[in-house]
């Protein structure tokens, strides 16, 4: 791998990292489990599972990506010796694969969202409106499909760009962008009346709704928030340089990503309050009830409305773009690496095969929703098997092969830079490796499967 492509620079490193856990999830799940568990107590508890957690398990990640200098299924092969661990990065790619063929349906949503915000089509709508405008789209045979093809190119343009005029030039664009419209619609929601309100839930703890599942929430969210698990932060690092500081890396993509986290719910919770309505999750607080919250607020103003709606939508689809650019070069990179396919024909291949699982999944939320695996359609079995299978799995055996299995020299050297670097932390790194984090692992997924009622 002497050839290998790498990062440019520190600050392309981190924000192509950042860019990689900052996606929708940030802005349709964080303010809805902050909502449901007690606002600034739930927070407070998040940056301690961030820290306890979180860190930890991206630390391994970008150990092995950095050690290998090679795709996620390729790293763990070299890594582990012939021995089974080498099916933990396969894991990681097929889960990615998975995710990025769902994710993008959602991703073209957001310039459907984008058009109908500009050209003024959500201006004047009620909540039963934007309910209705909402499931005729996602049940239209052909509309979701052209904007999942338009996503999945956009991804694809910046992949075979490659590492450094790709991946790296477009994040330095879309994460700088991504900060000034977060910034500019929490200043408008925080403008609002009556949202103090929603400042002082989000910002005043209530440790009185403090529980097990406010504890179990919290981890959930700090695991699935920063793209854990799933081979993106592992690709990623196998194209970091030698002199890289992977804990301060780390330390910084987790900040970067919880701010964004917080700027969101900075948008929605002042917005929401000022106008009577209580965040929902998914698909609903983005496309159905924001843009109620939108038109209610600024109702008064419709030309505001109308752009704080277009500047929201342009928003989302930043976020969506660096999560499924991370998600892509997951499976290039082992297309190209491990069959050695040339890097255009490679993302070729995962582009068109991605687009042909979209458009089932897609397709499976209108007319073919009645067709069923599990009870559930093709959209929501990928959704479900990822996120509360796959995703908890391929944590777990992350934290667990490098804890265990890697050796220790390997994790002294990757973490310090060869001795370069004093990591007071290490022990506490091998130890978090070692237990907290199977075991708050092994929590969130028996959480996800509902062990818990």
């Amino acid at each position: 791998m002497n050839n290998r492509a790498n990062f440019g620079s520190k600050l392309g490193v981190i924000l192509a990292s950042a860019g990689s856990a900052v996606g929708l999830g940030n802005i349709w799940r964080f303010p809805f489990e902050t909502g449901n568990h007690g606002g600034a107590a739930f927070i407070l508890i998040y940056l301690c599972c961030v820290l306890v957690l979180g860190l930890p398990i991206m630390m391994a990640e970008f150990m092995i990506g950095r050690r290998s200098r090679a795709n996620t299924a390729g790293a763990y092969r070299l890594l582990s010796k012939g021995t089974p661990w080498k099916w933990v990065g396969r894991l990681g790619v097929l889960s990615g694969f998975l995710i990025l063929s769902y994710y993008c349906i959602v991703a073209g949503w957001t310039l459907e969202y984008i058009v109908q915000a500009a050209t003024g089509s959500l201006a004047g709508q009620d909540a039963e409106g934007f309910i209705h405008t909402f499931n005729t789209f996602v049940s239209n045979p052909w509309r979701p499909v052209l904007w999942l093809f338009v996503f999945m190119l956009l991804t694809h343009f910046v992949i075979v760009k490659g590492v450094e005029k790709g991946i790296e030039r477009s994040s330095k664009i879309l994460m700088p962008l991504l900060f000034i419209l977060l910034l500019v619609l929490a200043g408008c929601s925080i403008s609002l009346p009556n949202a103090s309100e929603g400042l002082r839930f989000l910002l005043q703890p209530d440790f009185s709704k403090v529980d097990s599942q406010v504890l179990l929430g919290a981890m959930g969210q700090a695991f699935f928030s920063l793209s854990l698990g799933m081979g993106c932060l592992c690709t990623y690092a196998s194209y970091f340089r030698n002199d890289t500081n992977l804990p301060r890396t780390a330390f910084n993509v987790a900040m970067i990503d919880t701010i964004v986290a917080i700027l969101a719910g900075l948008i929605i919770f002042p917005a929401a309050f000022s106008v009577g309505i209580q965040p929902d999750k998914g698909p609903s607080l983005l496309f159905i009830t924001l843009p109620n919250v939108f038109q209610q607020a600024f109702g008064s103003m419709p030309l505001l409305a109308t752009l704080l709606s277009l500047l929201f939508y342009i928003l989302l689809a930043l976020a969506a773009l660096t999560s499924t650019i991370s998600l892509h070069e997951v499976v290039t990179a082992y297309l190209h690496e491990e069959f050695q396919l040339s890097r255009t024909k490679a993302a070729r291949l995962v582009t068109s095969g991605c687009i042909t699982l979209g458009i089932l999944c897609s397709l499976s939320l209108g007319i073919g929703k009645e067709y069923t695996l599990f009870g559930l359609t093709l959209f929501d079995l990928f959704d479900t098997t990822t996120a509360k299978i796959m995703l908890p799995l391929g944590g777990l055996f992350i934290a667990l092969f490098a804890g265990w299995y890697l050796d220790k020299q390997i994790v002294w050297e990757e973490a310090s830079n060869h001795g370069t670097l004093k990591v007071h932390t290490y022990r506490l790194l091998l130890f978090a490796l070692r237990y907290v984090a199977p075991v708050c692992i092994t929590l969130i997924f028996l959480d996800q499967l509902e062990v818990f009622g």
